[in-house]
């Protein structure tokens, strides 16, 4: 299992959900603390106004679920399926995810600062106008993603790739280009003089 921050370990869940099938379910305004949920299928489930704290889930499929306003604190996700999930507007703070699947994920808005994602694949994924600070991407698949408008502020991108991904609009101060992937990504011009700076380059007019 892949470490949390500073070594950090998840709070120990207090009930267990086992093998039920939460398909198409519609959760709205429930609240669910330190529950594991083990081998259940939310395929499709949507959620509005929810709050999971310090749930375990494994091996549960979220695979083209919905979920609006939903907060989702200090969670753990281990061999979950993200395939067309959608995020609007929703709170992943201090989640953390190992050995997740995450095909055409979308996340608009929404607070994911301090989530945990190292060495995910996060290919041909959409991320627009969250929050990301201090999220750990390190070593994470980020070829042709789309992180739009994302506050990455202290977000840990050592030896992330972001190939060819377009990160117009976001705060990419914590940056490195010597030791994150970033070619062909795509920027904007105030983010090319910030990669400048960090190379110690000097922009200057003609």
């Amino acid at each position: 299992m892949a470490d949390r921050r500073e070594g950090e370990h998840a709070a120990p869940t207090e009930s267990t959900i086992r093998g039920q099938d939460w398909y198409g379910r519609v959760l709205v305004g429930d609240n669910h603390a330190r529950v594991e949920f083990l081998d259940v299928d939310m395929s499709e489930t949507v959620s509005r106004n929810t709050i999971f704290t310090e749930c375990a889930f494994r091996n549960v499929s979220f695979n083209q679920s919905r979920h609006t306003n939903t907060a989702f604190l200090n969670c753990t996700f281990t061999a979950c399926t993200f395939f067309e999930s959608q995020f609007t507007s929703c709170k992943l703070t201090g989640s953390m995810f190992d050995r997740s699947t995450f095909t055409l994920l979308t996340v608009t808005g929404g607070d994911w600062s301090f989530t945990g994602l190292p060495g995910a694949d996060l290919r041909n994924t959409t991320f627009d106008n969250v929050r990301m600070r201090e999220a750990d991407l390190t070593f994470a698949r980020c070829h042709k993603a789309s992180f739009r408008n994302v506050d990455l502020s202290g977000a840990w991108l050592s030896k992330a790739d972001f190939t060819s991904a377009d990160l117009r609009g976001s705060d990419i101060s914590a940056l490195d280009p010597l030791t994150t992937t970033i070619a062909r990504a795509i920027v904007d011009p105030n983010q090319a003089i910030v990669l400048a700076t960090t190379l110690g380059v000097q922009v200057l007019p003609n």
